[in-house]
């Protein structure tokens, strides 16, 4: 399988390096130093689930340099989206499919009204990795998993071989007959968990830990599933209790990237995460007290910049 990686972040050097190791061809775009590193030393994967180490490994900034490809993976960040389509298309052949592992649930439309609905998968990632340093990914914890699934939710040959691909290189990969719910399920809660942690300038354990920010992140869980269910997303009637079980089970220092972003002062997701809950509640009907605050409240930060 030939597999373009567009954007060789945390989830696109991590995947990517994963299926090249079990024999794919795989060819990352990246730009910069990140670029530039892993050109002269490979790119290398820290992981607990083990680590990995590419060289050579074939790297550009010029998608017309690999051509069409059987898979072209999308997992640049969210403000990054509509000039990452545009530049995808010397990837995408007429067998070939696209699919966004990224954060948010619009690029799946973005990629159908780019390619055709029969080009496009539907994609979740559940992974904790940064760029550690040029052409060094950084895994934390062991999750791991990709969901993919066709639009439709029928079974497809080329579901099959990417499913196929993972087993070979140890990669969880779950097929879904309902990726639409699969995407809304991962947004309810990293859209809720993003834009608290970051709102509050705190990790998961004392937001968790005290009633009232309990309390305040269980009531943004429950405007993105009322979100999710106007969007024709068919969530589970306890998705919310589920979604703060989820909560409860995670590492009390655990932070989101987003906070991560905030604390450095780099651009921020918020427009497609609290923001997109905001607009489309409001599109829809649906009232989102909690997300428009965390929406106002953070979008002077969300160019980036850090604060004199």
């Amino acid at each position: 399988m030939k597999i373009a990686i567009m954007g060789t972040g945390g989830v696109g050097g991590y995947f990517g390096a994963r299926f090249a190791s079990a024999g794919a061809d795989v060819a990352f775009v990246a730009r910069g130093a990140h670029l530039e590193a892993m050109r002269r030393d490979g790119l290398n994967i820290e992981s607990r689930n083990g680590d990995l180490s590419l060289k050579p490994v074939k790297a550009t900034d010029k998608p017309a340099d690999i051509g069409p490809v059987d898979l072209a993976i999308l997992t640049v960040k969210l403000w990054d989206t509509d000039a990452a389509i545009a530049a995808m298309a010397p990837l995408m052949g007429p067998n070939s499919a696209a699919v966004s592992f990224q954060n948010g649930v619009e690029a799946v439309d973005k990629l159908a009204a780019a390619f055709g609905r029969e080009r496009t998968l539907g994609g979740v990632s559940q992974i904790a990795a940064i760029i550690a340093a040029p052409g060094v990914i950084r895994h934390t914890g062991a999750m791991a998993r990709l969901v993919v699934g066709e639009l439709d939710g029928k079974e497809s040959a080329r579901v099959k071989a990417l499913a196929d691909l993972a087993k070979r290189a140890n990669v969880d990969l779950v097929v879904s007959p309902d990726i639409r719910r699969a995407v809304w399920e991962k947004m309810v809660f990293l859209a809720t968990f993003s834009g608290m942690t970051s709102l509050l300038r705190r990790p998961k354990g004392p937001i968790f830990g005290d009633p009232d920010t309990r309390a305040m992140f269980e009531a943004a869980a429950a405007e993105a599933v009322a979100v999710a269910r106007a969007q024709g997303a068919q969530l589970a009637p306890d998705h919310v209790a589920k979604a703060m079980a989820f909560g409860d089970a995670l590492p009390p220092e655990m932070k989101s990237s987003m906070l991560g972003d905030l604390e450095r002062g780099n651009k921020l997701e918020l427009p497609w995460l609290s923001g997109a809950i905001a607009r489309m509640g409001k599109a829809a009907g649906v009232p989102t007290p909690v997300h428009r605050f965390i929406y106002s409240a953070l979008k002077l930060d969300a160019e980036g910049g850090r604060i004199s």
